[in-house]
């Protein structure tokens, strides 16, 4: 039916996420399409993974990222070797999925794909499909409707995979009750802390033990090489600032284009649809047409009445509640026969019974939005922002070039390409190549540059640096300081610090085990717990390790002591006063909501395999080079 797949939410979920994000994968045909040799990161079933691919697909993770963090993100993270690996992981399974789909003939009927666009939130104005919004936000993304269709089949195919596993997983009753029984038990404890900073605090070291000390951890107490850089940016906005449109250019554009501002025919239906299978027998035809014909004459009798019959009457479940209400669609967007139907049809008229694909519809135009042409003021400055977009790409892409070749050809000096470009000189203070930052750039290929001996020793340039999306750095060598061994007494309190944390940790846990195995035998001990408090497995009230010991520790006989250090030198002895175990119901509304999220547990587990068995069958295999972090 027109609204099978309009309805599924999470199909519609991923599309919004497709649309939302630049897109980082080809379309169906490209998955199969073999790379030129020798410039892949991967092949799966011979099929290749190519170099423009995977950086196409890590610059969109990136920028996905960046937008997630509100652009406050560390430089070393977008290019690390971790994120690198999981955006070829992801590449990989999307590869191994599309070719088992192809392998099964998973398929998306034009009506599927139609009905699911429709349904798109943000193609969609005051709630109903807007065509023009559909253009003009593919066109923002570079792309044309072919190009988007064809992506979001193979990524609804993949969903019916995900669905069609996920969905297969059994959740059994009595396991859902156990763990929800787990969730939410009480346990009712006490705590006794014995601080390893007390227990150091009249610690005495000699001089002998902290120069000992020092000589065995020599290498901890250096200050690393560093370095005073001057360093310069080449970025888009500086470009852009550059860049002037004039107003011939503009409505040059505006007239040379008069199908990109022009808004199609659109129209308002609502349809009653009558089931009737593609392979239906005559006389299956002839009584449902029968059916239509006469709900024809019904409805021309009383044209009012058609919302009250399509709620009895019509079989399309996503909008007979609706009165059979479509909304507003263009050419394009509905299924053949019934598109040709609804745009020779005048306002208000019932037409003839419609067969298509879906069974017989009765139609009725509700309302006329005629073909028109934006003003020319309403896009002048759309139009004006896209052109100086294009310009600024175009200059920027040559003076990238240029800006790359003047710090490497005159690598003495990074004033010719400043005075060139128009860039401004700038300097660091001392940085260290670990955790370093070029002004506002943390870049371990841009540090690495700037430590090299060719930048050290040579006073070079270092190469241009994309250190992020359109944003290319050069910098070089001030001034050098090469890691040099502090001085003992610069460190000494630090020495003495560490080495009375050592043995308050070390004094505390010695006391504590044996408080604890005196407790445990029933035995007294010289110290207090504090007050009581109430823990749920479910409310981690206590730190990670220490809800582990609580909930972990046997309860057989109460009350129970369980003891751990803590990554601070302390160590913690908990007491156990009481459990509550919860009686659970079996209509309780909490089972359903946790067979639900241990059902998804399951069906990721499920999914998970699933694709680690695809990966086997496919022979996938990777070849690491090309995914390693920059240098």
């Amino acid at each position: 039916m027109l609204e099978a797949v309009r309805s599924n939410k999470r199909i519609a979920q991923i599309i919004l996420a497709i649309l939302i994000v630049p897109f980082a994968f080809f379309g169906m045909d490209s998955y199969f399409k073999d790379a030129p040799g020798g410039n892949e990161v991967a092949t799966v079933a011979g099929s290749s993974i190519g170099v423009t691919e995977f950086e196409e697909a890590l610059r969109d993770q990136q920028d996905r990222l960046r937008a997630a963090a509100g652009g406050q993100i560390d430089r070393a993270v977008l290019e690390s070797e971790q994120l690198r690996r999981s955006v070829l992981d992801n590449l990989i399974n999307r590869r191994v999925l599309a070719i088992y789909a192809a392998e099964n003939r998973f398929t998306v009927t034009p009506q599927e794909l139609q009905a699911s666009i429709a349904a798109v939130s943000a193609f969609q104005e005051d709630g109903r499909f807007s065509l023009q919004r559909y253009e003009t936000m593919l066109r923002a993304q570079g792309m044309s409707p072919a190009m988007f269709e064809s992506r979001l089949a193979q990524d609804v195919r993949i969903q019916q995979l995900s669905l069609a596993v996920g969905d297969a997983g059994f959740v059994p009753a009595a396991a859902v009750r156990r763990f929800l029984a787990a969730q939410l038990e009480e346990r009712t404890v006490s705590e006794l802390r014995l601080s390893g900073a007390q227990l150091a605090a009249d610690l005495s070291l000699s001089d002998e033990e902290i120069g000992a000390y020092y000589t065995a951890n020599a290498a901890r107490f250096q200050r690393p090489a560093r370095v005073q850089a001057q360093y310069v940016v080449f970025d888009r906005e500086a470009v852009e600032k550059q860049v002037a449109v004039s107003d011939e250019q503009v409505r040059a554009f505006y007239e040379g284009n008069p199908d990109r501002f022009g808004v199609a025919e659109e129209r308002e239906a609502r349809h009653i649809l009558l089931p009737l299978a593609a392979d239906a027998g005559q006389a299956e035809v002839d009584r449902v047409m029968a059916e239509a014909n006469a709900l024809v004459a019904q409805l021309r009798a009383d044209p009012s009445s058609f919302a009250a019959v399509a709620k009895a009457k019509s079989q399309d479940s996503g909008t007979a509640a609706r009165g059979g209400d479509l909304g507003f669609f263009g050419r394009g967007m509905l299924t053949g026969a019934f598109e040709d139907a609804a745009f020779s049809q005048q306002k208000d008229a019932i037409g003839e019974p419609v067969r298509s694909d879906f069974g017989v519809h009765i139609i009725q135009v509700t309302a006329i939005k005629a073909a028109s042409k934006q003003e020319f003021s309403a896009v002048k400055d759309e139009i004006a922002g896209e052109l100086r977009t294009q310009a600024a790409g175009r200059l920027f892409a040559e003076q990238a070039e240029q800006f790359a070749n003047m710090v490497y050809e005159q690598a003495d000096s990074l004033e010719p390409v400043a005075r060139e470009l128009g860039l401004e000189l700038r300097s660091t203070d001392w940085i260290a190549r670990a955790d370093g930052r070029v002004g506002e750039y943390s870049n371990e290929r841009l540090l690495n540059a700037l430590f090299s001996d060719d930048a050290i020793k040579s006073a070079r340039n270092t190469e241009a640096v994309e250190v992020a999306s359109n944003v290319l750095v050069s910098a070089r060598v001030k001034a050098f300081e090469p890691a040099v061994q502090l001085p003992l007494d610069e460190v000494r309190a630090q020495i003495v610090a560490e080495l009375r944390r050592e043995a308050g940790a070390a004094r505390a846990s010695e006391q504590g085990s044996a408080m604890l195995a005196a407790l445990t035998k029933g035995e007294t001990v010289a110290a207090s717990f504090g007050g009581q408090r109430e823990l749920l497995r479910s409310a981690p009230g206590l730190p990670a390790a220490a809800m582990q010991a609580v909930f972990s520790a046997s309860v057989a006989t109460l009350p129970a002591y369980v003891g751990l250090s803590e990554g601070q030198g302390d160590y913690l002895i908990y007491r156990i006063d009481a459990v509550e175990r919860p009686q659970i119901a079996d209509d309780d509304a909490r089972l359903k909501g946790v067979s639900e999220q241990y059902g998804q547990l399951l069906a990721e587990r499920d999914f998970a395999a699933f694709i680690a068995d695809l990966r086997q069958r496919y022979e996938v295999e990777v070849k690491l080079a090309p995914v390693q972090a920059q240098q």
